[in-house]
């Protein structure tokens, strides 16, 4: 899983970039993030299980797929202000 990082760690290096889930600024390191990774930091204290479904959508990320959506154990490379929408829903 990609870690939160504290921004002054690595980013003058060039290793981490911000990405915003759910309206929400995070560090994370570059390279890519898994469908589990996003929803875990949308959610950290979410619902699992099998009466729960999330949906991950993202936009502004790059080239050839700049937007798009995510399935459970998809990735997607990331970029600097890329933008993620996380929802769940309760399937009972």
């Amino acid at each position: 899983m990609s870690e939160l990082k504290d921004p002054g760690d690595d980013k003058a290096k060039g290793h981490t970039v911000t990405i915003i889930v759910n309206a929400q600024e995070f560090e994370v390191s570059k390279g890519d993030l898994s469908f589990d990774e996003v929803v875990d930091l949308a959610f950290p204290d979410g619902p699992r299980g099998g009466n729960w479904v999330y949906t991950v959508t993202y936009r502004r990320g790059h080239g050839e797929k700049p937007e798009g959506s995510l399935i459970p154990g998809g990735v997607v490379k990331v970029k600097d202000r890329m933008i993620f929408n996380v929802t769940q829903t309760d399937k009972s």
